[in-house]
């Protein structure tokens, strides 16, 4: 199926869905997330035609002993996640694009803290200059909650921007703080089982 020439909405039909904290590759079928103050980067390689999105929010700084050290290992995985799943399916790291979206100000994390939002989206960016990857495509920050469908086969991304409306808020506040309980209990978890050097 050329899922490039249906409208969005039945693409979105055809779509997997990737929650917090998930990601995934494909070379056909559509991915879809939504987000809040998480960011998904979508990854594409245009010569394989393969690409894949992560869905991430780095742990609350702050609340942990190691909370810089935790904030960069959370981000550092789900993007080597995808991106290692890319190279393991034949993509090549120098004909990698990539498309990012999210980090709105949905949870609000207190006067005078950077928001969520804000750390998420500077997270992406940073870590795509830093590994040489284009950032061809970008909707960051404001007060939105976002749809967002990609087609791997193409590189293909669509964002829709929502007004956010208490009910959305709701659905998106709980999973966003459900997926950072967990970044947190791996945190407590994970205390004394790693050294740094």
């Amino acid at each position: 199926m050329d899922y490039a020439s249906l409208p969005p909405r039945e693409i979105e039909r055809h779509a997997r869905n990737i929650h917090p904290g998930a990601w995934a590759v494909e070379d056909r079928q559509p991915l879809s997330t939504l987000l809040g103050s998480c960011v998904a980067v979508c990854l594409f390689d245009p010569q394989l035609k393969i690409g894949g999105i992560n869905h991430f929010m780095l742990p609350d700084m702050g609340r942990a002993r190691n909370s810089d050290v935790d904030s960069l290992l959370s981000g550092n995985f789900a993007m080597e996640a995808l991106l290692n799943a890319l190279l393991g399916k034949g993509a090549k790291k120098v004909r990698l694009q990539a498309k990012a979206f999210g980090g709105g100000t949905i949870i609000d994390s207190g006067e005078g803290a950077p928001s969520i939002g804000m750390r998420n989206a500077g997270f992406a960016k940073e870590w795509l200059a830093r590994e040489g990857i284009p950032l061809v495509s970008s909707d960051f920050l404001g007060p939105w909650s976002r749809k967002i469908i990609f087609l791997p086969s193409c590189g293909e991304a669509f964002c829709k921007r929502m007004v956010t409306n208490m009910a959305t808020a709701d659905v998106i506040a709980r999973e966003e703080r459900a997926y950072a309980e967990t970044l947190l209990r791996k945190t407590a978890t994970a205390d004394k089982k790693i050294e740094l050097f």
